[in-house]
């Protein structure tokens, strides 16, 4: 038999196998390999100027010229790392959403996100954070899913005196946002809960003090969150890196180390490396963390500049051996995983603390609240004996230290505020980014969707909710980037504009079902081809909460059904 080759082939030598030519792999931009020459606009905007350096020139030029005096490297790049944000312009609709109408979707207005770390205020911070907002932000104040309050409609020229105000009280903008560690995520019981393995409170305070506004660590490949808690309370599964308590056989309480979470485009769970940490040696082990990050995280393509794509391809068994050896020049103690909730803990409803008094979680609808509400919840606060109030992770307020006779009082009280001590399951359970009302990324309104959506629930499902014994979480997300984690809820929604079946583009989202954390963690599925708009939201959850209920097995979860349930169960 004759063989034939292509007049281009070339032919080895029998008997020996032509060697693969090597593929040349490009260039990550990963500042230890020697890449420090910028491989994007976003690097070379930090390289030109530490974005930190932006204040001086918002007191001293900005603030006093105004909007149109602002360089646009700032107004879209370093601004974010003193938590400023352009908000949208009002009048452009999901069709205009994407960087070629920048120019038109920039409002001269901005968001300013005031960073709370660990969600921890006091009486007179409340009412500080009341009176910016009713006095600079047109009575806008939303609470996040990072314990930060955002604040809407802030002119640049005001900007200098909010500030000195936030500061004289002890609170800050500094890295709320960019790409830099932003705000840390702890426990709205620290210090105080009957299930809290240890108080991290301390480690927190003192990587904000040693870090935060450190130009060490003020330009990183893209944002890093963090989350530390004596309990699973911090959604520690979605954060670059987390501490999470947990008790060790020879050693006894301390943190468990965990890194590589995100959502956005490419979700992934954080991974445990395996280590028991003590609380003195949380921040230094934090800081080696953010370090190799710095050094190694890949800084070509803003889409892999997360620290998840440096783990995914490291492997967890690298990163430690890199996090001991050329970071900490020590070994860490191996320690055991912490044992799994069953049920995300939002820490809303009456608890008891340590202290004899008494917790009471809040549930605003999807965090929307105003400064008029905080103004009037610090003097509601105060009245009861209370000096501290924490946000949540799922956008919720917590008043600690409330006496036993006082509890009732403060739940009437906060009621016609919006904020709710006993809510329903809809109102408790419903997560919502900002939405298409602000920001320019969102195709879709959320955040504002969601306060009809919740007291729709209540009321259309009045039938069965008493037969909801578990939790079903909605998140609603206005686009991909998932600030709104729409992945990991029960019923999660992605914004986009979908067909409405008569050719026109319309407000819409792709369902993710059956997403968790904790005892579950685990992201939604994605039904083929499933969309529904945003007048069918309503309809939609009724339908597959009734389909739910009707069909789950005793004591199942809606993650457990989700992932078992026909597909026609489904839609």
């Amino acid at each position: 038999m004759t063989s034939t080759t292509d007049a281009n082939s070339t032919t080895s030598p029998p008997g020996k196998a032509r060697a693969a030519r090597p593929k040349k792999r490009r260039s990550e931009g990963q500042w230890v390999l020697g890449y420090r020459e910028p491989l994007n606009a976003n690097e070379q905007t930090k390289k030109d100027d530490n974005p930190l350096n932006v204040r001086a020139r918002i007191e001293n030029i900005y603030s006093k010229q105004g909007f149109d005096s602002i360089d646009k490297a700032d107004l879209r790049g370093r601004f974010r790392w003193w938590g400023l944000y352009t908000q949208r312009e009002e009048g452009y609709d999901g069709t205009y959403t994407g960087d070629e109408n920048i120019d038109l979707l920039e409002a001269e207005y901005f968001m300013m996100r005031v960073r709370c770390d660990a969600g921890a205020l006091n009486v007179e911070q409340l009412r500080t954070l009341g009176g910016i907002s009713t006095e600079f932000g047109r009575d806008t104040a939303d609470l996040s899913d990072r314990e930060n309050v955002q604040y809407h409609w802030i002119r640049i020229e005001d900007v200098p005196e909010i500030w000195n105000r936030l500061e004289s009280v002890g609170l800050q903008t500094t890295e709320a946002c960019g790409d830099c560690p932003r705000v840390v995520l702890g426990s709205p019981l620290a210090g105080e809960s009957l299930d809290e393995i240890i108080d991290p409170t301390p480690a927190i305070d003192e990587i904000v003090r040693r870090y935060i506004g450190d130009p060490r660590y003020s330009n990183l490949p893209r944002k890093f969150k963090t989350a530390i808690s004596g309990q699973q309370d911090v959604v520690h599964e979605i954060n670059d890196v987390a501490f999470v308590g947990v008790v060790h056989p020879e050693h006894g309480p301390g943190l468990d180390l965990w890194v590589g979470g995100g959502l956005s485009t490419n979700p992934m769970l954080a991974q445990r490396v395996g280590v028991w940490v003590p609380l003195d040696e949380v921040p230094d082990v934090w800081e080696a963390v953010v370090s190799i990050f710095r050094d190694y995280g890949y800084r070509r393509l803003r889409a892999k500049a997360r620290l998840k794509f440096l783990i995914k391809d490291w492997g967890i068994e690298k990163f430690r051996e890199v996090l001991e050896t050329e970071y900490l020049k020590r070994k860490l103690i191996d320690g055991p995983a912490p044992e799994k909730p069953a049920r995300p803990i939002d820490h809303v409803g009456v608890q008891r603390l340590r202290n004899g008094l008494n917790a009471i979680g809040f549930s605003p609808i999807a965090g929307r609240v105003s400064g008029t509400i905080l103004t009037k919840v610090a003097a509601a606060v105060e009245a009861v004996g209370s000096d501290r109030v924490r946000f949540t992770p799922y956008q919720k307020l917590v008043v600690l230290d409330v006496p036993d006779d006082k509890v009732e009082w403060l739940i009437d009280e906060l009621r016609p505020l919006g904020l709710h001590g006993r809510p329903s399951h809809w109102r408790r359970n419903l997560l919502a980014c900002s939405g298409i009302e602000f920001c320019k990324l969102s195709f879709v309104e959320t955040r504002k969707r969601s306060q009809v959506l919740a007291p729709e629930l209540e009321e259309r499902l009045a039938d069965v909710n008493a037969q909801l014994d578990v939790p079903i979480t909605v998140n609603i997300n206005g686009c991909p980037n998932s600030c709104g984690r729409s992945q990991i809820a029960d019923i999660g929604f992605k914004g986009q504009l979908v067909d409405d079946g008569e050719g026109n583009q319309v407000e819409g989202f792709q369902v993710h079902l059956g997403g968790s954390l904790g005892l579950d963690s685990a992201f939604g599925r994605k039904l083929r081809q499933h969309k529904v708009t945003s007048a069918e939201l309503g309809d939609y959850i009724d339908r597959v909460v009734r389909n739910f209920v009707k069909n789950r097995h005793e004591g199942e979860r809606f993650a457990q059904w989700a992932i078992r349930a026909d597909e026609g169960d489904l839609r």
